[in-house]
């Protein structure tokens, strides 16, 4: 079966060579839903003769996670998402990806996997890292919990959160300076705060919060690795 690829390319970078003779979309660095509404359209015209649809991220974690929002969103986790960064952020490493010209060549020849999909009580997908720290990037006070088993009470630096690769699909770590990180893996990780300012995959919150939870969706995503 053919397959088709189509390229969204997030916060003006350039294309590498191997993807140049694809089809290309431009977007903010971080993509809202009125940038897709010209792409979504392409993705679902496959026949049934083609095989994905694919979807490859040009940019940096924040645009691959708007991009899994989106796909979440309006019900299309069946289009593979192939990402290329210019450099390493906290998904490739995550993942085990390249970047630049051998994740544009990756992105074109690769075959997709599926993984647990990870997202926030506001309904957006999470897929390198989030970190929570109090205002100002102060202190952050209150307690969190990883599934029944706590991450910490009382007052740490930070909260730092990111999805894995195996079941139960998501990790928590309470970031104090220790030499090595003691992570506890969970379904969900809720947090009460006095106030938390969460960075999400590069993206901060407007305002702070109460109350924050990360957990593992029924549904999977698929990615190209």
């Amino acid at each position: 079966m053919i397959l088709t690829i189509h390229v969204l390319a997030c916060g003006g970078p350039e294309v590498p060579t191997p993807l140049a003779a694809l089809p290309v979309v431009t977007a903010p660095a971080v993509p809202a839903k009125p940038d897709f509404d010209e792409l979504l359209p392409l993705l679902d015209a496959a026949g049934p003769d083609v095989a994905g649809p694919r979807l490859v991220v040009v940019g940096d974690d924040g645009a691959l996670a708007a991009t899994l929002t989106r796909l979440m969103r309006s019900e299309r986790l069946h289009v593979e998402v192939a990402y290329v960064s210019a450099e390493p952020t906290p998904a490739t490493r995550l993942y085990g990806l390249p970047v630049a010209q051998r994740a544009a060549r990756l992105a074109v020849d690769g075959s997709a996997s599926p993984l647990p999909l990870i997202r926030d009580d506001s309904g957006t997908a999470l897929v390198g890292e989030a970190t929570i720290t109090g205002p100002d990037g102060g202190p952050l006070v209150g307690e969190a919990y990883a599934d029944s088993e706590r991450v910490f009470s009382g007052e740490i630096p930070r909260l730092r959160v990111t999805p894995t690769l195996d079941l139960p699909g998501v990790r928590a770590s309470a970031g104090r300076r220790l030499l090595r990180t003691r992570w506890l893996p969970a379904r969900a990780v809720q947090l009460g705060a006095v106030g938390a300012v969460v960075t999400r995959d590069g993206v901060t919150t407007p305002r702070a919060l109460k109350r924050c939870s990360f957990y593992r969706d029924t549904r999977e995503w698929l990615l190209v690795r």
